[in-house]
């Protein structure tokens, strides 16, 4: 089954923070006490959240800060994570981190990680000389992130654009060449937006 279609400005809107990896206007963002949709206004105050359904959201909130992952996905790395050694917490970070399409965006060479999978599924990204387009591949230390072909306009654009001091420490850019490199594991990740990791180790504990 494909990928479901959103408008992300909404999904924004549902979390009251930007997941979608582009700037949302105040009005978008802004949280209304009544639900969306054209009999909001008639249904009156929002139903407090249960326990059940804070930590709903944070899973909700981080699968789509990473591009919008199928549930079965991303269970899968809670399940690799809580089987690791380690934190699960941060077990489960690194591994999304250490995504293709994650580690495309990190780099700047695509402004968004949604953004960043068409590049991959495109075939516009390599792994150490060789095209990979498979957005969750993971990568390791050591290996080369290149652009296949550098006559893209946007992602000239975006790599122009770049502040190298905004890319994490454990990648390295090469912003001439179009390539960067993974230099170190992804630790003491800080993410875009606020994530209770404890509440998405309890869900799954629940179900």
């Amino acid at each position: 089954m494909g990928r479901k279609i959103q408008a992300w400005s909404k999904v924004d809107r549902r979390f009251g923070v930007v997941v979608s990896g582009k700037l949302s206007g105040n009005k978008i963002l802004t949280r209304r006490n009544f639900p969306p949709g054209q009999h909001g206004r008639t249904k009156g105050r929002r139903a407090k959240s249960t326990e059940f359904g804070l930590r709903l959201n944070e899973k909700q909130k981080l699968k789509m800060l990473y591009g919008g992952l199928r549930e079965s996905q991303f269970r899968k790395y809670f399940d690799k994570a809580s089987k690791a050694k380690g934190n699960t917490a941060s077990v489960m970070i690194e591994l999304l981190e250490r995504r293709l399409d994650n580690v495309v965006y990190r780099l700047g060479i695509a402004c968004t990680r949604r953004q960043a999978r068409q590049f991959v599924v495109h075939g516009h990204i390599m792994v150490n000389g060789k095209k990979v387009d498979i957005p969750s591949y993971q990568v390791n230390v050591g290996d080369i992130i290149e652009v296949y072909s550098k006559d893209i306009p946007q992602i000239r654009q975006n790599l122009e654009n770049l502040d190298p001091r905004s890319v994490p420490h454990w990648l390295e850019i090469d912003k001439d060449n179009f390539r960067g490199k993974v230099v170190d594991k992804p630790k003491d990740v800080v993410l875009e937006v606020p994530i209770n990791m404890q509440y998405i180790i309890e869900y799954y504990s629940r179900v």
